[in-house]
């Protein structure tokens, strides 16, 4: 059965030095190429002129650097966001989102195509799990929106399509790779990993990738209401999930963030604002307020009451004035900035409309 070459992203640099060993070249060629892929974020083997002629001609034959291309690109009017659709090898769709800040430039990437956790207000999985992104696709996520962007990122967010704790090993591997100093040399407490409450996955992180910074998916202030919005809900209770944060805190003493959703009418109330706060005021944690996107044909209400009503985020009083609830309790909080709300950077709105013209 023939074989398809391998893509340089794949490989740890440990992995890089024995591929190219296998090829007859010195173990110092790994250093040299690892610094081109991940360091200048250079994938045309073409360019890496201090790699020799014939060197390069080996690589070029056993292996790749074009695991995505790009498919779209989406620009907000303030030119602050900008949305890049990318396809993999296979004909998946994937989303990222670069977003330009006065003191930083983060990338927002996709750990799925596709997702299964099934949160009823979220484009993300609204076609189901397609497959984990690998390792490579993530790196050449970040890669490719930098060239697109033609700008370099300070922190890496893994909050576009999919669930990053289910696909930890490739995620794992992503976060290792990126951060390598023979490479990009990252910061891992530049990552910041959002998650909808995996439990072991947290445990997990906390033990294996400790300075990576964690975001938890919260969207409601108690179980009842947050199983109606969230399956993973239905496995893991908001008391489980906390207890689960707080060992991440006590083993890495990062602070966490909470990410709440604001959906109008749903979860947005002051009475739900109290509720929030009494459940997280003990804690040394962050709540990120987000007035949410809304996409198309999604709706936040389930099964239950309103079901089939529109989805619409929360408008900025709203959003202040819940803020300024959980300050009162001394729960720090931010309404976060909406970047893109022009050309539909929630994630997983673009890839559900390709999607659909496709088929």
């Amino acid at each position: 059965m023939k074989t398809h070459p391998k893509d340089l992203f794949e490989y740890s640099f440990m992995e890089l030095t024995e591929f190219l060993e296998a090829l007859g070249e010195k173990p110092f060629r790994a250093k040299q190429l690892y610094a081109w892929l991940y360091g200048k974020g250079v994938t045309d083997l073409s360019e890496m002129m201090d790699i020799p002629a014939g060197t390069r001609e080996k690589l070029l034959r056993a292996a790749r650097t074009d695991a995505l291309a790009p498919a779209d690109a989406l620009r907000s009017e303030d030119g602050g966001t900008s949305k890049f659709l990318l396809k993999t090898r296979d004909g998946h769709f994937i989303e990222t989102v670069f977003m330009k800040y006065k003191s930083r430039n983060s990338v927002c990437i996709s750990t799925q195509a596709g997702c299964r956790m099934g949160c009823v207000f979220c484009a993300s999985g609204a076609s189901g799990l397609r497959r984990n992104l690998t390792a490579g696709e993530m790196a050449l996520e970040v890669i490719l929106s930098e060239r697109l962007a033609q700008a370099r990122v300070k922190n890496i967010v893994l909050m576009g399509i999919g669930e990053p704790l289910d696909n930890y090993n490739e995620v794992k591997r992503f976060i290792e790779n990126f951060t390598d100093d023979h490479g990009r040399d990252l910061s891992r407490r530049a990552i910041t990993l959002s998650t909808c409450g995996i439990v072991p996955g947290i445990d997990r992180l906390a033990a294996e990738l400790s300075q990576v910074n964690l975001a938890v998916s919260l969207h409601a202030p108690n179980d009842a209401l947050r199983e109606r919005i969230m399956p993973v809900a239905r496995r893991w209770t908001l008391a489980e999930l906390l207890a689960a944060v707080e060992r991440h805190y006590e083993a890495t003493h990062r602070r966490p963030t909470f990410e709440y959703a604001l959906i109008e009418g749903f979860n947005d109330s002051p009475a739900q604002a109290a509720e929030l706060a009494k459940l997280l005021r003990a804690r040394n944690c962050l709540v990120n307020l987000i007035p949410l996107n809304g996409a198309e044909g999604l709706s936040p209400y389930g099964a239950g009451a309103g079901a089939g009503k529109p989805m619409r985020g929360a408008g900025e009083d709203a959003a202040q004035r819940f803020r300024e609830i959980l300050g009162a309790h001394h729960v720090p909080a931010t309404v976060r900035r909406s970047l893109g709300a022009d050309i539909g950077a929630a994630c997983g709105q673009l890839r559900l409309r390709r999607e659909e013209e496709v088929l």
